[in-house]
């Protein structure tokens, strides 16, 4: 019979599955007065070779009797199958929607339902179109099509009434989709003397739904409706009713739906249900925990409120909102706010009064209340310019360093006169453990101003000095800001650490917020990102610490008071070691001074072989590994004072890291000792020269020099081979023999100009076979011409070359200015020669009678 389609109304629902209600006998005997009557005409003739059936609407009225055709429409399954006896909604695409209402009603509304084998659909769970009858499974269900409703993507919905197990025979593919010839099983409800088995079966079928029904609250209603329907003693339809209810696996389903075996059949249905069954009680433990957990915080969360409300209306506890917009009024009205920070604290109060406590905007506002609540404004500390207070200061925590305690002392003396420290910049640069960052610590002290350090070594994002903007979630200000509101004084004294350690990235250029923060004319308006109001940074005093200048930009150099730190000679560093660092060793280990004591040999060794640098930081730490042997000794029972020599040190600290050479020992011609500078301060620079087995006039370098320094050498060659024709008998000495010029410590990267005099002195003395005194050093850069150029790091050079043992320097005349500057006890025990031409130095080193130029 044609039934007219419907158009999918969006407020109408979807008819849910149900089953299907067996006929009543008035509606057979309505049937049988339609055969009777010209009313049939739609059944038509019904042989009795073709097999006949009840066809019912979803409302349970009679709509047809009609023939099971033997070629039927394929509409493919590929979630689970489909039972006999259960009216369903299904739906299909627009293609296979289109098919099965073009095809049906050749075939009296019957369709076949055929499951899609999942192991054949390479994985993909969402198939849509079939390419092969391979894939399907050869045992399905044909349903007859009660009504469709065609949704607004052109796609179906079917109301769909199974009726019976079928097999395929053979199949095709038609435009795309499956025609199947299928051969139907014929099943029917034995007789009422069934098995006992078949009924113990049924029965246990039944009590197992009973049991899934307390516990499975989704299929209750519809498991509720199968017992009310079904009958014991009509074991076909009660079992594939009850499987068609379980959520097993479409494997485990099609199974069942294949099994000819009535006993078989409902054996392997009571396996799915005792399933579902345990499936059933494991969801209703874990909800009930769950209920548990979350009726536990409403009841503690409705305490609290009641509690809360009962405390404000006893006045025994206030509004937290409200005591909080109370303390920052009051914390505001305190300050001395600048026009701008006033303006925006109003605003900023005004929508923390009005927001909720539970928005998230509530806390974003109450951070930034609290920042700016807590910045020093107008809070300054009382300058001490006092230059004897501050002479005793710096003197009590630093030996040595005369120059620099000086150049303080001088900037203390000139900020006396203006009345203030504004606009000073200061950034000291020496080697690591000079004493840098205390310095810093002692000016502070001195000037009796609040001390903050902060490294900017390794920074990559400017948002860390200004902040990041309100916009971003975690939003901070920046490390400038955590200082002030640390030290509570907009005049602190502020070390920015490792200045020229300072990195670049995508996230901005941090030296580019260095320029304005040391900046006396832009640093009186700084903007932080977060806080977004101007804070007056001109009176706090910045000193930058750095080991070289070399990485900082030279617009930020310009803008900050230079003091460089040299390093310190042996006789302070020992002095350092007994005034400073073992009291302090001494106090940090657990020991007293008549446990252990230091000769001064001892620390004598200790600096030249264990800590040779420029600092001290090295000899503190060795100090330290003594002073922890000792007091394991001491626990171990040792009773005796323990006193530390030079020849029982290597006790403690095992053999010497620096040894001197034993080419210092043993000058050999072609063997002349340079001076360098480098980051760690100055040091001595050993330059080889030897003749080799090669080609003629071949000249070898080696040591890892740089461009700079190659060329000093190759300068040097040139400058020799001509010096020597005005030597008689060596006049051809390099033209005639290879020679190799090595640089030791090959592992370290050298360059500059100022080893050219050494490297001219080094081939000198191999030409003339004629070693140079080993307690003497030089530098000095040297053109082609001969003349000697000044070069840098006199200072560190001096020092290095005295604590390296050598005793005779010479130096560029046109260094005589730093010369003059040298401090009297590192001059002490010197002989400096200031020379302008290499005739001078050839005269000093090798004692040759040159000619003046």
């Amino acid at each position: 019979m044609a039934r007219k389609k419907k158009t999918a109304d969006p407020s109408e629902t979807l008819p849910e599955t149900k089953d299907l209600e067996a006929p009543s006998q008035d509606i057979v005997e309505e049937i049988e007065d339609l055969q009777e009557t010209e009313e049939t005409e739609d059944i038509g003739e019904i042989e009795d070779t073709e097999e006949k059936i009840l066809l019912i609407d979803s409302d349970g009225t009679v709509i047809s009797l009609a023939r099971l055709p033997k070629r039927i429409p394929i509409f493919p399954l590929f979630h689970r199958p489909m039972f006999p006896g259960i009216l369903t909604m299904l739906g299909g695409n627009m293609p296979t929607s289109e098919w099965i209402r073009k095809t049906m009603e050749q075939t009296n509304d019957i369709v076949g339902l055929l499951l899609v084998d999942p192991e054949k659909t390479d994985g993909n769970s969402e198939l849509i179109e079939v390419d092969s009858e391979d894939q399907f499974y050869q045992l399905g269900t044909a349903a007859y099509v009660v009504n469709w409703v065609e949704l607004p993507d052109k796609s179906c919905q079917f109301m769909m009434s199974t009726l019976r197990r079928f097999r395929v025979l053979s199949m095709t593919k038609e435009d795309g989709h499956f025609m199947a010839d299928v051969e139907y099983i014929e099943e029917s409800e034995p007789e009422e003397d069934t098995s006992e088995e078949i009924k113990a079966c049924g029965a246990a079928i039944i009590s197992a739904i009973k049991e899934i029904i307390p516990h499975n609250p989704i299929f209750s209603q519809e498991m509720n409706y199968l017992l009310s329907q079904v009958d014991i003693n009509k074991p076909v339809m009660l079992t594939d009713l009850a499987v068609s209810v379980t959520n097993a696996k479409s494997i485990d389903l099609q199974e069942i739906l294949e099994t000819e075996d009535l006993t078989s059949r409902m054996e392997k249905t009571l396996v799915l249900l005792r399933e579902e069954y345990d499936l059933s009680v494991l969801k209703e433990r874990i909800n009930q925990k769950i209920e548990e957990k979350l009726s536990k915080h409403q009841r503690e969360f409705f305490l609290r409120e009641q509690l809360k409300a009962i405390k404000l209306e006893l006045g025994l506890e206030q509004d937290r909102k409200h005591l909080d917009l109370q303390r920052f009024k009051e914390q505001f009205s305190a300050l001395k706010l600048t026009e701008e920070a006033k303006e925006r604290v109003h605003l900023e109060l005004e929508r923390y009064e009005m927001l909720d406590e539970q928005s998230p905007e509530f806390y974003v506002i109450h951070q930034y209340l609290d920042w700016v609540a807590c910045l020093p404004w107008g809070v300054h500390s009382k300058d001490k310019l006092g230059l004897r207070a501050a002479e005793r200061v710096l003197n009590r925590h630093h030996a040595g360093l005369e120059d620099v305690k000086k150049r303080i002392l001088e900037f203390i003396g000139v900020s006396k006169l203006r009345g203030s420290v504004r606009g000073s910049i200061l950034c000291l640069v020496g080697p690591p453990g000079v004493g840098k960052t205390s310095l810093g610590k002692s000016v502070a002290e001195a000037l009796g101003r609040q001390f903050y350090r902060f490294s900017v070594g390794g920074m990559h994002d400017e948002s860390e000095l200004k902040g990041h903007r309100r916009t971003y979630v975690g939003a901070m200000p920046g490390k400038l800001l955590h200082a002030l509101r640390a030290v509570k004084t907009s005049n602190p004294v502020i070390m920015l650490d490792e200045l020229d350690k300072v990195g670049a990235s995508y996230r901005g250029d941090p030296f580019s917020v260095l320029l304005e923060i040391l900046d006396p004319e832009q640093n009186q308006e700084f903007q932080d990102h977060y806080l977004d109001i101007r804070f007056d940074l001109s009176n706090v005093l910045f000193i930058a610490t750095a080991n070289m200048m070399d990485t900082i930009p030279p617009a930020l150099i310009d803008r900050m008071e230079v003091i460089k730190l040299s390093g310190y000679i042996l006789e302070e560093k020992l002095h350092i070691a007994q005034k400073h660092l073992l009291p302090k060793l001494l106090k940090e280990c657990g020991l007293q001074t008549k446990q252990v004591s230091f000769r001064r040999d001892a620390l004598q060794r200790i600096i030249l072989e264990y800590a040779k640098e420029a600092g001290v930081r090295s000899l503190e730490k060795k100090l330290h590994a003594v002073l922890r042997a000792v007091a394991t000794k001491i626990v171990r029972g040792h009773k005796r004072t323990i006193t530390l020599t030079a020849d029982n040190l290597e006790d403690f600290l095992g053999k010497p890291i620096f040894t001197e050479e034993s080419f210092h020992k043993n000058p050999k011609p072609g063997v002349v000792r340079g001076l360098a500078w480098t980051p760690l301060g100055g040091s001595v620079l050993y330059i080889e020269s030897a003749t080799i087995a090669r080609a003629k006039n071949e000249f070898k370098l080696t040591g890892q020099l740089g461009e700079v320094m190659k060329e000093s050498s190759s300068i040097a060659h040139s400058y020799v081979q001509a010096l020597l024709k005005k030597i008689s008998k060596k006049t051809n000495f390099l033209s005639k023999h290879a020679v190799h010029l090595h640089v030791p410590a090959g592992a370290t990267p050298k360059d500059g100009p100022s080893a050219g005099i050494a490297m001219a002195t080094s081939l000198l003395s191999l030409a003339l076979d004629q070693p140079v005194s080993e307690a003497l050093a030089m530098t000095g850069e040297l053109t082609l011409t001969g003349y000697v150029l000044p070069v840098g790091g006199i200072k560190e050079k001096v020092i290095g070359a005295k604590q390296a043992g050598i005793y005779k320097v010479i130096l560029p005349k046109e260094n005589e200015k730093d010369y003059s500057e040298l401090p009297d006890h590192v001059k002490e025990g010197l002989s400096f020669h200031l020379v302008s031409h290499y005739h001078e130095v050839a005269e000093i080193a090798l004692e040759l009678d040159m000619a003046p130029e």
